[in-house]
């Protein structure tokens, strides 16, 4: 999201600029989500007939999938189908969607902790959160990039990698579209570690890709720190101080 402040400045990266630069881009991502769809229909249902006509009302309520995503998974078609009032790095405010996924699932997992500690920032009276199920996965993506971790993009990696303002990198992004682009390779500024993170613009990237590799991680947070365990019996462990992920 865009946050009040000094802005910088937008970019002045053009389409054919932007396709001269383009590559062929093909890596497994992970991606970070809640673990909720499921299990909170389950807690209001009874019987599994009730919770299948429960998520069958909850479906068509939902705004209709965008071309293309029709046969993709959820957790590949689900960031297409909205246009949320709050922009994100790579997706300004009521724009089309986009899938963000990271190369190492570390990565991942920061970005995800960024935004439970922005939801405790942003709600003063919020107690710490408790340690809460995701599904960390990765999934195969294919398509034409442009690398703002390389030249000649590189040199405006302040741009890049302002940690609030979002204006030139939904600019980039915007003109990303018109030069028919598909993938953005950038760096995180979440990871303590700056590994690189890649925004989907388009579901074709996608292919007939599914997601694999399927953990589950709880997240618990506090205003210092979250910290990430993997299964419910305590595994792999990462944290994340709040300095570094703001």
């Amino acid at each position: 999201m865009t946050r009040p402040g000094s802005r910088a400045p937008l970019t002045t990266w053009t389409p054919p600029e932007l396709a001269s630069s383009a590559r062929r881009y093909q890596r497994a991502l992970w991606r970070v989500v809640e673990a909720q769809h499921t299990a909170s229909t389950m807690r209001l249902a009874d019987t599994l007939p009730e919770q299948a006509l429960l998520e069958a009302i909850l479906e068509a309520s939902k705004p209709l999938l965008p071309p293309g995503t029709g046969k993709l998974h959820y957790l590949l078609a689900t960031p297409f189908r909205y246009r949320p009032r709050a922009g994100s790095r790579f997706r300004a405010p009521f724009e089309g969607g986009v899938w963000y996924g990271a190369e190492q699932l570390r990565t991942a997992l920061a970005e995800k902790s960024y935004w439970r500690l922005r939801f405790l920032l942003d709600s003063p009276e919020t107690p710490d959160l408790k340690p809460v199920p995701h599904t960390a996965f990765n999934v195969a993506v294919r398509g034409k990039a442009v690398d703002l971790t390389a030249l000649p993009l590189s040199r405006d990696r302040a741009l890049w990698t302002h940690r609030s303002d979002y204006g030139a990198t939904q600019a980039l992004a915007t003109a990303a579209r018109s030069a028919e682009l598909e993938l953005i390779r950038y760096e995180s500024v979440r990871d303590p570690g700056h590994a690189a993170c890649v925004a989907a613009l388009v579901p074709a990237v996608f292919g007939r890709a599914k997601p694999k590799g399927l953990e589950t991680w709880f997240m618990a947070a506090s205003r210092a720190h979250v910290r990430c365990v993997r299964g419910a019996r305590g595994g792999e462990t990462w944290e994340f101080a709040a300095a570094d992920l703001l």
